[in-house]
């Protein structure tokens, strides 16, 4: 059975499985809902808890061992099983199906797993903890989920935002939520319940949001002139190495290029897409560009992009993040991509 983050508080509340298996990138997501089981297991009576990590050289007959005996007084217990690199391997996966098909009475098994790749997730070892289990997947939250995830952080220290504020706590936080989480608790000891006035909002906040080069690509590609240019800064701060986004604004100029290329002869947007092998949400950011970037615009950028990465080696006068700016700016449509 899966469960999404925000259920388990209330299928903990009713009964507890004998199996949960907690997987993802999300570190903070992970950690609150390990937190909530085991809370749930002490509740429920499991005095005791043993903890095992999947590290080289790790013996499965342990887990096997402690997913089978009652605890040292014959009590309830907890077996904490983390698998930090996500494969069992072949003991191992047999440990796993065995122990789902065949739950031991007095037993909750927790397992924590990072994001899984194809194989691992479509794996007989991970159908069968399905089967037998409570899984729950834990992934960063969209950038349009955050004020809703902010605002009931909120809510739970009886304090209300108006959606600007939210906004702007979204934008300052963005991409690190275990940041987000001590600033929404330092808001929560520095200012009253209630509704919180945004000036006093931004005087008790830090910027910590965290941006990488897909979400620059996503910025551009869009048309948000004004997100590309906060991810620009803030990934300037952070030292990242101008070649790494060269090569993205390369690969989204050129995979524009060729869809903007399929459509002239009247192939559908989003079918220009696929076949220019463009997935996930760059796929929606690419078929934005495309209905609103001038065909003509394309080639002017192209020379702009080499006569960037001749900047970066050195060649040529100014500063190479202020020219990766006024790039962006113009795929992003300010100025007009026509005049650029």
């Amino acid at each position: 059975m899966r469960l999404r983050p925000e259920q388990l508080s209330a299928h903990l509340a009713q009964s507890l499985a004998p199996l949960y298996v907690v997987y993802g990138d999300e570190p903070l997501l992970a950690i609150e809902a390990g937190d909530a089981i085991r809370a749930a297991a002490r509740a429920a009576g499991c005095e005791e808890r043993e903890v095992l990590v999947v590290e080289p050289g790790f013996k499965w007959d342990a887990f096997s061992a402690a997913s089978r005996n009652l605890g040292l007084f014959g009590t309830r217990k907890l077996v904490d099983l983390r698998i930090p690199g996500g494969k069992p391997g072949v003991e191992g996966a047999r440990a796993l199906e065995d122990c789902a098909a065949n739950p031991a009475p007095d037993t909750t098994i927790l397992i924590t797993l990072p994001r899984l790749d194809r194989a691992a997730s479509s794996s007989s070892w991970f159908a069968a903890l399905e089967q037998g289990g409570i899984t729950l997947e834990v992934f960063p939250l969209e950038r349009a989920d955050l004020p809703r995830w902010i605002a009931s952080r909120l809510e739970r220290q009886r304090q209300r935002a108006s959606a600007e504020t939210l906004q702007f706590l979204a934008d300052t936080t963005e991409g690190n939520l275990l940041a987000a989480r001590q600033e929404l608790e330092k808001i929560g000891l520095l200012l009253p319940e209630g509704e919180l006035e945004q000036a006093a909002v931004e005087n008790a906040v830090a910027d910590v949001a965290r941006f990488d080069v897909f979400q620059l690509s996503e910025a551009w590609l869009s048309g948000d002139a004004a997100r590309a240019c906060r991810i620009l800064a803030a990934l300037e701060n952070e030292g990242e190495g101008v070649p790494l986004l060269l090569w993205q604004l390369g690969e989204d100029l050129h995979a524009l290029a060729t869809v903007l290329a399929s459509t002239a002869s009247g192939t559908p947007v989003a079918i220009a897409v696929k076949s220019a092998r463009v997935w996930g949400k760059r796929q929606t950011a690419i078929e934005r560009a495309a209905r609103r970037v001038a065909p003509s615009a394309i080639q002017p950028l192209l020379l702009r992009l080499a006569r960037l990465d001749a900047l970066a080696k050195g060649i040529g006068r100014g500063s190479v993040w202020d020219h990766l700016r006024d790039v962006a700016l113009a795929l992003a449509g300010r100025p007009a991509l026509a005049g650029s």
